[in-house]
């Protein structure tokens, strides 16, 4: 079948010349099997056909080799050839579409019901899985083991995975179960999307996926809870191949590459909340009443806690620690090392470092933290970091500029771990 359009008019008319060219296969095929029965100027009745493809539900006109080729939609005629066979194509399309619209993958999925709140003060994002019903069917008893899984897109799907716990025996489960996600920016809830699946879970095989939806964050405003109640989707299918054209598969290769440069680009390996505080030298009074300085004034560094890390083992887990340096370090005593938490992509730490260091020597300065996976018997694994300074940018930037000005208050701010930090990127 020739197109009658341009390859770029749009998918829309690629995929009803599609369904079109199909057809006529179909029914081309089917009328070649009936010419052995059937006279070519015979009446009545075909077999094989629904009485529906006759127009009117009567015997078919002397056109009615017309009406099993769809090719012929653009002929000339007014007639009731003609009229008949666009009777038919409007009857077939409408077919098809009431098909896909009732279809399994469309409508007996089911529907999931959850709120989401993300708390700025806290930069946390809390997703509340309320309940599902209608689910399909995925065991042999006609019911399911639901449970759900969280996902923030872009980004390590192990690394930032949350999951409710499982109902047994069930298509309308009930969680009431709220999973939260730390150290999520304003900058997060503009670009990621949430992904919300909802899979059943089998002892014997593998977890079966039962649907999915996918939330862009931006729509979610801070500190109001915004309600879903949404139908479960398939994930978006990836195009086949043998139904474009070259010239279509160009296009989509080239958008394949360019996501991944994308995804690249904004790879990600953790986040980490640091506090920083300045102590200024504390005043004393003199025995003759004059007040003098005394303690120590320097810079107080405070490892929090790290977020959704990425995976360094096997085992789909780390075991991390924190490095903390003050640069230029020319004595190389500016080292300090957290304790080693095993097994785990969310530490916490709470420990602080202190750095004796005047004001005027701090704005000099520039803080480096790397995050390490540790492994005995070789070299730790470099997980990510961060800089903090007068020359970084961003956040980094804006929390150090923020101690500098706030002397005495400690300042709290999570930061992305990249996977390049120059100067920082050697083992102990």
């Amino acid at each position: 079948m020739k197109c009658s359009r341009p390859i770029y008019s749009g998918i829309h008319s690629l995929m009803k010349e599609f369904y079109t060219h199909a057809i006529t296969k179909l029914y081309d095929g089917a009328k070649g099997k009936e010419t052995d029965h059937l006279h070519p100027g015979t009446h009545g009745h075909r077999s094989g056909f629904p009485s529906a493809l006759s127009p009117g539900g009567g015997a078919p006109s002397a056109s009615s080799s017309g009406l099993l080729s769809p090719v012929l939609l653009g002929a000339a005629g007014g007639g009731g050839g003609g009229g008949g066979t666009l009777s038919m194509m409007s009857s077939v399309d409408t077919s098809i579409e009431i098909d896909s619209c009732d279809s399994d993958d469309s409508t007996s999925l089911g529907t999931l019901e959850f709120d989401l709140l993300y708390e700025r003060a806290t930069s946390s994002l809390h997703c509340t899985v309320l309940r599902a019903k209608g689910l399909k069917p995925m065991d042999f008893n006609g019911l399911a083991d639901p449970y759900v899984k969280l996902h923030l897109l872009p980004g390590a799907c192990k690394a930032n995975k949350l999951k409710t716990k499982i109902v047994r025996n069930t298509l309308n489960p009930v969680w009431n179960e709220t999973l939260t996600y730390c150290g999520i920016t304003e900058e997060d809830m503009y670009r990621k999307t949430l992904r919300v699946s909802v899979c059943d879970e089998d002892k014997l095989t593998h977890n079966e996926f039962i649907g999915e939806s996918r939330v862009a964050l931006r729509r979610v405003k801070p500190d109001q809870t915004k309600h879903y109640n949404i139908c479960l989707e398939h994930p978006p299918p990836l195009p086949s191949p043998s139904a474009m054209s070259a010239a279509l598969r160009g296009i989509s290769c080239y958008l394949k590459e360019w996501e991944s440069e994308q995804q690249r680009s904004l790879e990600e390996r953790g986040r980490l909340l640091l506090s920083l505080q300045f102590l200024p030298p504390s005043t004393e009074e003199a025995s003759d009443g004059q007040a003098k300085e005394g303690g120590r004034s320097g810079l107080c560094v405070g490892v929090r806690r790290c977020a959704h890390l990425a995976a360094m083992d096997v085992n789909g887990f780390s075991d991390p620690y924190v490095k903390t340096y003050l640069k230029p370090d020319v004595q190389k005593k500016s080292k300090h090392k957290t304790a080693v938490i095993k097994k785990t992509l969310n530490p916490e730490f709470n420990e602080e470092f202190f750095y004796d260091i005047s004001f005027s020597d701090l704005s000099t300065k520039t803080l480096e933290v790397t995050v390490w996976d540790y492994d005995l018997g070789k070299s730790n694994d470099f997980i990510g970091g961060v800089s903090l300074g007068c020359h970084s940018q961003g956040d980094a930037l804006r929390h150090w500029v923020d101690c500098l000005k706030n002397k005495g208050k400690k300042v709290e701010r999570w930061h992305t771990l990249t996977n390049e930090l120059p100067g920082s990127t050697c083992h102990d």
